[in-house]
């Protein structure tokens, strides 16, 4: 076999997935039963009531760059100090490098691409313009 130590990382790898798959089949198993349960003492609070009606949801991940409110203001001082209307993943990358990092993750830089870009939406006529494809934001002018 050429190609003996690729093929036993593999194996190996190939295994640790299959275990992961089976711990998670046995937690979601745990997680219905819990469910039911919880459905159970509904029904018995409240005989009438409709579980089906409970959307299931999840919990929000906070960023870790920022705190809660604070992207905008970084943007601002970017946008204040930029020559010329920038996209949203030049801005990301200059709140990057004002953080000291160079070389972000993909993940980290799509999560924040979509909290710049969400929070710039949302003042979009207020204190910051955008026009174009893709969208060139630029403060407003007072």
């Amino acid at each position: 076999m050429k190609h003996q130590p690729a093929i036993y990382a593999l194996v190996r790898l190939h295994a640790d997935l299959g275990g992961r798959i089976k711990a998670n089949r046995k937690e979601s198993v745990r997680l219905a039963g819990d469910m039911k349960h919880v459905e159970a003492v509904l029904k018995m609070l409240e005989p009438g009531f409709d579980v089906r009606r409970i959307a299931a949801r999840r919990k929000n991940r906070g960023n870790p760059y920022f705190k809660r409110g604070a992207v905008f203001r970084a943007v601002q001082e970017i946008l204040r100090e930029a020559h010329e209307p920038m996209t949203t993943s030049r801005i990301v990358e200059a709140l990057f490098r004002q953080r000291g990092i160079e070389k972000p993750e993909r993940e980290a830089m799509r999560t924040m691409v979509g909290a710049v870009h969400s929070s710039l939406r949302n003042h979009e006529g207020k204190t910051v313009t955008g026009e174009g494809k893709p969208v060139r934001w630029q403060l407003k002018e007072a």
